[in-house]
């Protein structure tokens, strides 16, 4: 990747990456790797989730009981964690997207006001 395109991405604030893995384990079970990509993909290349973030994320969701884990063999046949949404982490995702669309109304009306 060149510099520039370093530049054009969006570092992610850390409830917002927990809000986005939540997001995206809703499709179902999925390894680490998965994940970030499925945040790049999704988000259209603008946001990069970094090793070194995602997985303390993974981690503290674990520890939340918001995600679980168990073992698995990833589609070229390596070992790996698939990672999946409990009932408390659905609950979790319905009340994070409500704050974070919160806080998305209220930054934009700041940024774009009426009147």
């Amino acid at each position: 990747m060149s510099t520039k395109e370093e530049h054009e991405r969006t570092e992610l604030l850390q409830g917002t990456l927990d809000l986005l893995i939540l997001r995206t384990l809703l499709l179902g079970p999925v390894h680490g790797h998965a994940i970030a990509k499925a945040i790049e993909f999704n988000s259209e290349d603008v946001l990069q989730v970094e090793q070194g973030s995602l997985y303390p994320a993974l981690h503290r969701l674990i520890k939340r009981r918001w995600i679980s884990a168990e073992p698995g063999t990833s589609e070229n046949n390596r070992r790996a964690k698939f990672y999946k949404l409990t009932p408390k982490g659905r609950r979790q995702l319905t009340l994070e997207t409500r704050k974070w669309d919160k806080l998305a109304q209220a930054i934009a009306r700041i940024l774009r006001p009426t009147g």
